[in-house]
């Protein structure tokens, strides 16, 4: 059940292509929301929401103890530029952004980065949404 999620994420969470045991990375997660419902609704898979600020992830930790402590939930301090799987961490399937700097064009520098990044971070079949509107990933490194 959404309990601190606003009706706006809700909605984006709603339109979201989530099945069981599918692996999500929230890129810009904040104090963890819309990582959490995603966490809910995928049973056995994975969120990884990722934030650049140390402050969100703290605060994102700290509201999401149980789904962590199942496994279903991690949370990493990270910008998306500058993220990269971990050894041996199978590829994401979904990748969501919402109101990210380095995707909607404010900074068209990091944006290269960031896409990169993502690329490298997506499944074969992945996506990326980006504020609710979908994507097909095509570009491959």
């Amino acid at each position: 059940m959404a309990q601190d999620i606003s009706a706006r994420l809700l909605a984006i969470v709603d339109a979201l292509p989530l099945r069981q045991g599918m692996r999500v990375l929230e890129i810009g997660c904040g104090p963890g929301a819309m990582a959490r419902e995603m966490a809910r609704r995928i049973g056995a898979g994975k969120v990884v929401g990722i934030d650049r600020s140390a402050k969100a992830i703290a605060l994102a930790r700290a509201g999401s103890a149980p789904e962590m402590a199942s496994d279903v939930l991690d949370f990493r301090q990270s910008a998306i530029e500058d993220f990269t799987l971990r050894t041996e961490e199978a590829p994401f399937d979904l990748v969501v952004a919402v109101r990210v700097g380095a995707l909607d064009g404010r900074h068209p520098q990091a944006g290269e980065k960031a896409r990169a990044a993502i690329a490298r971070a997506l499944g074969a079949n992945g996506q990326l949404y980006i504020d609710g509107k979908a994507a097909q990933w095509v570009q491959r490194d």
